[in-house]
């Protein structure tokens, strides 16, 4: 494991405190979590373009027509 030692604003030093105790984890897991999953966040978008590469418009469009024509869930509406 490695240390990092990092300097933040007092401000956000006392947001991360109440929501690492509020969710009942240490100011260092949260931080832990929360660049976990920047890094997820990342390597997927990554992934993505590097997958769309080699796709063409028409493979695109066949696979967008497999996807059935509904109305969105109420929660997911604008």
């Amino acid at each position: 494991m490695s240390t990092v030692t990092l300097q933040i604003p007092e401000s956000l030093h006392l947001q991360l405190s109440q929501l690492a105790e509020r969710d009942g984890v240490s100011v260092d897991q949260l931080l832990t979590i929360a660049a976990a999953e920047k890094v997820s966040a990342l390597l997927t978008v990554d992934y993505l373009k590097e997958r769309g590469k080699g796709a063409s418009r028409e493979e695109f469009e066949a696979i967008l027509a497999k996807v059935p024509s509904v109305e969105p869930e109420e929660q997911d509406r604008l």
